[in-house]
């Protein structure tokens, strides 16, 4: 089976729309999404239906959790982006006045989706969830964490079982963490390709759609093969190119809405 791993689309309809068409050209089984639908960017109700439309299931990223209840240990710029999109989303009160043009149902549907999202999900050897295995919303695993912080590492690497794979986003930086412990960034991966071995315990990120951190502006996903019941067999790391202007200029002309969250796009970080 050929499944594409998104994640951290945050509301970036320009870029998701690039690497849905790439998914759609690869004759992929599955689509799931590894969490933060919304947040930060400018199309949050067209990236939800579409998340809605297009994958099997979808987690709960922070920004996710933060729209919904309350955007806590945020950064300014993310925290106004959390209440802009909160009123884009949140159905108002009955008897509330409704802008003209406004789907009442449209956004009932579209909020009760994002309550529903999951906090994780197994699968034969794989659990999903958005930031680690210790706290699945909003614990980041970071490249530098097997140099730095080898005992968060090997608490995570426990917490992974009984499962033998993890697929998690949050960090925007996509690549392979190994329980050696070690990171392998998929820019150094020939033609973006890991392949599995044995019975070996990995962390895979497939980076972000909406908003990289790796320098690198391109959107960011990957592929997943597996085989008989569901073994892993390898993963590939894809970069697209997309419109990015078009995310920025949006974002610039949305007040709420920091233009420093569109120039980081441009920079990848």
């Amino acid at each position: 089976m050929r499944t594409a791993l998104i994640s951290d689309i945050h509301s970036n309809l320009s870029a998701f729309e690039t690497v849905l068409a790439d998914i759609d050209s690869r004759k992929v089984d599955r689509i799931v999404s590894l969490g933060d639908i919304i947040g930060y960017g400018p199309d949050p109700k067209e990236c939800v239906d579409l998340v809605a439309k297009r994958c099997e299931w979808s987690l709960m990223g922070n920004h996710d959790f933060g729209v919904l209840y309350e955007p806590t240990n945020f950064n300014a710029a993310a925290e106004s982006a959390a209440y802009w999109t909160r009123r884009q989303l949140e159905p108002p009160a009955n008897g509330t006045a409704e802008a003209a043009g406004y789907d009442r149902e449209e956004a009932v549907r579209r909020w009760n989706f994002l309550g529903s999202l999951r906090v994780r999900v197994t699968w034969g050897p794989f659990l999903s969830v958005h930031g680690s295995p210790r706290r699945p919303i909003n614990e980041y695993i970071f490249p530098e964490d097997p140099l730095n912080s080898a005992k968060k590492l090997k608490d995570i690497f426990a917490r992974i079982k009984p499962s033998r794979v993890c697929l998690v986003g949050h960090t925007h930086v996509p690549g392979v963490f190994t329980d050696d412990p070690d990171f392998l960034p998929a820019a150094e991966m020939a033609d973006g390709l890991y392949t599995f071995s044995g019975k070996e315990m990995v962390i895979v990120n497939p980076g972000s759609v909406g908003q990289p951190r790796d320098l690198d502006p391109r959107a960011s996903y990957a592929i997943l093969e597996t085989g008989d019941a569901d073994e892993p067999v390898s993963v590939t790391f894809i970069r697209l190119d997309y419109d990015i202007e078009r995310t920025v200029a949006k974002i610039r002309a949305t007040e709420e809405l920091n233009d420093w969250l569109g120039e980081r796009l441009l920079q990848g970080r």
